[in-house]
């Protein structure tokens, strides 16, 4: 390849991935305690295995909540679709770990007497939007985002029952001079039911690939993969163990931009891992569009990843 031509490739993985479920069960626990008290201090971590979660973190809020854990757990997981003997939301063992936020923390975050806010931590945050999407986001990360979404409504609707919770997907898209043009190849893993065979499995994920391809694009049969390395029945904690966290590139832009290290779920608004992300791509998101004043660094329609 030259100089102006390149493959880039981006994945993502679904709410039933071992690490999504951790971080959807820290952002239940964070949701539910900022419901009852706004100003709630959360910081929590899990850890998820074969029938086992343990969540664990420091937090400042209502004891309610505190005493609710074990059921935000299993409601989370419920909610996923994990019934399986390996992982099952009803079974397995659930350890809560949380305590009261360091009073060092607490000073350095609370509001002082001219109004200001601390942040709970140092660290490097970065924002990122480019033209390839409607969403200002590139257009590899958006595509496996997309089928793996769509994946999972049909399998949570009862519309493609012979899918499990567990999948992955990877786009590598073909890009010329700052313009994705095409697809290289498709990966799609996902976890099926243990009577299904892998023709059934490839017949029930690809027309989800086929969807998601913008209109004009295509990919040849033999460059897209599907269940490649063959069965996924044992899928979830089960199969692996998952951590909040530990997906941050998947929260983010695929590889495309920087980033700081710094992970999402289970963070109140004080912990600048979060909120500074979110501020950052909201402004990368408004120059993007010429809305803070200032000109575009490259015609409209280009993409390049320095933009």
């Amino acid at each position: 390849m030259n100089a102006k031509t390149w493959l880039f490739t981006s994945e993502s993985v679904s709410e039933g991935h071992p690490d999504k479920v951790c971080d959807r069960i820290s952002d239940s626990i964070l949701d539910a305690f900022l419901a009852v008290e706004p100003h709630a201090r959360v910081a929590c971590e899990t850890l998820t295995t074969t029938n086992h979660v343990t969540v664990a973190g420091e937090v400042r809020g209502p004891q309610s909540v505190l005493a609710d854990v074990e059921n935000l757990v299993r409601t989370a997981v419920k909610d996923i679709g994990y019934e399986q003997d390996g992982f099952h939301w009803q079974t397995m063992e659930v350890v809560n770990r949380l305590h009261q936020q360091s009073s060092d923390i607490a000073m350095g975050v609370d509001e002082g007497s001219k109004g200001e806010e601390g942040a709970g931590d140092q660290g490097i945050m970065f924002g990122y939007a480019c033209n390839e999407t409607e969403e200002l986001m590139p257009a590899p990360i958006m595509l496996s985002h997309n089928i793996l979404r769509k994946m999972a409504e049909a399998r949570k609707s009862g519309r493609e029952p012979r899918l499990g919770p567990d999948s992955k997907s990877q786009i590598t898209l073909k890009y010329e001079n700052g313009h994705p043009i095409g697809i290289d190849a498709v990966v799609v893993s996902t976890q099926h039911h243990l009577d299904v065979t892998q023709d059934e499995v490839r017949d029930a994920v690809l027309p989800f690939i086929l969807h998601e391809l913008p209109v004009g694009w295509s990919v040849p049969q033999e460059r897209i993969f599907i269940n490649p390395t063959g069965r996924f029945v044992i899928g979830g904690p089960d199969g692996d163990a998952g951590l909040t966290g530990r997906k941050i590139i998947v929260d983010t832009y695929g590889g495309a931009a920087p980033h700081g290290g710094g992970a999402f779920s289970g963070k109140d608004p004080t912990k600048v891992d979060r909120s500074a992300a979110y501020a950052a791509r909201y402004l990368a998101k408004k120059f993007r569009c010429g809305q803070l004043g200032g000109s575009l660094p490259y015609p409209t329609g280009l993409c390049d990843r320095d933009s």
